[in-house]
């Protein structure tokens, strides 16, 4: 038996991505195991058929309600999801948000999540170290000045605030006295000067309602790390460490040396597309609705989710879907006033004179036509004249 060559195979596959017959992630997934097999030309070519009439079988055919679909596969297996958070990948101390709540916020497009977190992998000759990694994380996780005090009290013999410093949190946390001190200075018109590990802070006034005032202000002043990222769990994936952090600034992060910039992940879709772009973020909205969806074991065709997405993702910029996004910007006043303040969108439309052309489905089905789906979708013309009469023949 003759069995067709790797070479034959290759030539085919390159005659298959000229013709355009498959998308070419499918050709070279596809490549990618057929060039395995030991088969004829005849079983090659059968295969390559069925591959083509699988994929032309699985095509949307014209005329079709994607939107009203993809809107129906979501929205009911949403129906099914619980109102719960989760501890994020087995670490006990960051919990995320999941299910209904989660997937309101990605297609609400909005700014800040709940519960943002990032996922940031190492350089190597950092990864595989433990200590490495938590010096990294060190660097990376804010620290405020009450997270290394014992407590700050008003100190009325000095007139200042006092600040006693914990040494054991101090290391904890990789900060020193210095630190202390200068992000005070820094932050505050008043003397900074330490005496051991008290740091005393002296205003100008002398008023206890403004010592007080001052007590609480320092309590909360950043003495280093990333903004936004409040706290940061070493957790071993495989053979490497991974930092996970609750809280979230890309693009601060990305420029902390030792970080392996190509896999930085924030669940901060806005954030994502601020930094990325909106391809970026259209890929961050499908993969996070596919990561709620499959953490309540639901399983929704990629391609309703891809839909939404694209939808979301098309005029360049993230927009929700709701009033104030898609909804709320559609070309015809009827279907802005079928979703939600009627009354507002039709008096606006009435006032600026729009015209509405009745090219969607909501406004035809509210007028009671014929909607523009399926066999809606074509007119047919006829010639009567040209059709002969049976009586006549």
């Amino acid at each position: 038996m003759a069995y067709i060559s790797k070479e034959k195979m290759h030539e085919k596959f390159e005659e298959l991505r000229n013709a355009q017959k498959l998308p070419l992630s499918l050709i070279d997934e596809l490549e990618d195991e057929v060039i395995k097999l030991r088969i004829t030309e005849k079983q090659f070519n059968e295969i390559i058929e069925e591959v083509i009439s699988a994929y032309e079988q699985a095509l949307v055919e014209p005329g079709e309600a994607v939107g009203t679909v993809a809107a129906q596969s979501i929205g009911e297996p949403g129906t099914q999801m619980t109102l719960r958070t989760f501890h994020y990948a087995g670490v006990a101390q960051l919990t995320v948000t999941q299910g209904l709540p989660r997937l309101i916020e990605i297609v609400d497009a909005r700014n800040n999540p709940s519960t943002p977190i990032m996922t940031i992998h190492l350089i190597e000759g950092y990864r595989e170290s433990k200590e490495k990694a938590r010096k990294v994380a060190q660097s990376i996780e804010m620290v405020f000045v009450e997270k290394v005090a014992s407590r700050i009290d008003v100190d009325l013999f000095k007139n200042a605030v006092a600040i006693y410093l914990d040494e054991e949190l101090m290391n904890d946390k990789n900060v020193t006295i210095d630190d202390v001190v200068n992000s005070l200075k820094s932050k505050l018109k008043a003397d900074v000067y330490a005496d051991d590990f008290v740091v005393y802070v002296q205003p100008s006034t002398d008023k206890i309602s403004e010592l007080q005032n001052l007590r609480e202000k320092i309590r909360t002043i950043k003495v280093k790390g990333v903004d936004g990222i409040t706290h940061v769990v070493i957790k071993k994936e495989g053979n490497e460490f991974v930092l996970n952090t609750e809280g979230s600034n890309l693009r601060a992060v990305l420029e902390i040396p030792y970080i392996d910039q190509n896999r930085v992940y924030t669940n901060n879709i806005m954030e994502i597309q601020d930094v990325f772009g909106i391809e970026a973020a259209r890929a961050a909205i499908i993969k996070e609705s596919l990561t709620v969806l499959e953490e309540q074991g639901l399983d929704v065709d990629l391609r309703h989710i891809i839909l939404v997405a694209d939808l979301m993702t098309m005029s360049g910029e993230v927009t929700q879907i709701g009033r104030h996004g898609i909804s709320g910007r559609k070309e015809s006043a009827l279907a802005r006033a079928a979703f939600e303040v009627t009354i507002k969108h039709l008096l606006n439309a009435g006032i600026t004179g729009q015209v509405d052309h009745l090219r969607g489905i909501t406004e035809n089905v509210i007028i009671g036509q014929l909607i523009p789906l399926g066999t809606g979708s074509i007119d047919l013309l006829m010639s009567p004249s040209e059709i002969p009469r049976r009586n006549q023949e």
